[in-house]
């Protein structure tokens, strides 16, 4: 969301403010190849195909949102120092703006509340899980952050009537938006993401002490050896009894052995992928809690403003978010880096 004052860009960009251009290009840049790439990894490599990774999908498609439609004109007016394409333009920009940081937000929320269920009640939401059901999460997504995006276009602002080059395309300083926007977009889903992010560590952290205290109450492994009380004159009715109480007992020590192989690597990718919410939660407070701090100070505050250089800096860190959480995912998720280092050694192949 650019919150740029006036003053900060009533100039053309010198010093460090052509060093935040260039940061603000890197940033595109980063965005536009680690969210492609996390796309296109979830339709190509089959281990990524599955129904949960849709959310991944539309996070990405949100942060590629960010660095298509906002970024470049955001370098574009820090360059000019003026907004020279007119209020339409202007109020479209602002409005992709808060609409498209807004569902990268409300798309990690969607994430979180999945890990959540998952963990917390795994069988049955597993079946709740469906192609349907994500689509609708995620069609919620986009549709509340249309509804936090939107009222400034309906009238809910204080943009002039009249735009010249020397008016700021800026986000409007209306104190009810302003206060309705940053709880709808930030701070609601702060609170809700802490929450569910400190429900899953208790669940995990029951989980682990239910699975060792069944693996301690466990009987032992019945053994397939032949009783040796039995008489050696027993007869050959008796026989075929023993060897059916053998093979099931074989059987059932087998099913028990896989099923509880099976929950340790259950147990082990729900602890990764929590591991991974954390990491992403983590990034996402550090990058946007500055911004959405000072959008709601400098409103309530006059003396508050910050300097032209701090205001792009913390504008710069919020849009910073939408290039780092593909890498995350790489770095901290074996199918996503596998994925990647396919396409691109056959791109450059």
């Amino acid at each position: 969301m650019d919150g740029n004052t006036t003053a900060s860009l009533s100039e053309p960009a010198s010093g460090w403010s052509l060093a935040m251009v260039l940061l603000t290009i890197v940033t595109i840049a980063l965005t536009i190849v680690g969210n492609v790439l996390v796309i296109l990894s979830v339709f190509t490599h089959k281990p990524l195909r599955i129904v949960q990774n849709f959310f991944i999908v539309s996070l990405a498609v949100a942060d590629l949102t960010v660095a298509v439609l906002v970024l470049p004109l955001n370098v574009a007016y820090s360059l000019l120092g003026r907004w020279h394409l007119g209020i339409t333009v202007c109020k479209m920009w602002l409005t992709s703006d808060v609409l498209c940081c807004t569902a990268s937000i409300l798309n990690l929320c969607a994430i979180a509340l999945d890990r959540y269920w998952a963990i917390t009640d795994p069988i049955n939401y597993a079946h709740k899980r469906t192609l349907k059901r994500v689509l609708l999460m995620i069609a919620a997504v986009w549709l509340v952050s249309l509804v936090i995006s939107s009222p400034p276009l309906a009238g809910w602002n204080d943009w002039p009537d009249h735009f010249t080059l020397d008016t700021p395309c800026q986000l409007t300083s209306e104190r009810g938006y302003i206060v309705y926007s940053a709880l709808g977009s930030f701070f609601i889903p702060l609170l809700l993401m802490i929450v569910v992010y400190f429900k899953i560590f208790a669940a995990m952290k029951q989980r682990r002490q239910k699975r060792k205290l069944s693996t301690s109450s466990e009987p032992s492994t019945i053994s397939s050896q032949p009783d040796p009380s039995l008489n050696d004159q027993a007869s050959a009715n008796q026989k075929y009894e023993g060897n059916n109480t053998l093979r099931r007992t074989s059987k059932m020590n087998g099913t028990l052995e896989r099923q509880s192989s099976q929950g340790k690597i259950s147990l082990i990718r729900e602890r990764r992928a929590a591991r991974i919410l954390g990491i992403v939660m983590c990034a996402f407070v550090v990058c946007w809690l500055p911004f959405f701090v000072m959008y709601v100070l400098r409103a309530f505050c006059e003396r508050c403003e910050p300097n032209a250089d701090l205001d792009k800096f913390i504008t710069w860190l919020g849009y910073f978010n939408s290039a780092i959480n593909p890498f995350i995912y790489t770095i901290f998720n074996n199918d996503f880096r596998r994925a990647f280092n396919k396409i691109l050694c056959c791109k450059f192949s």
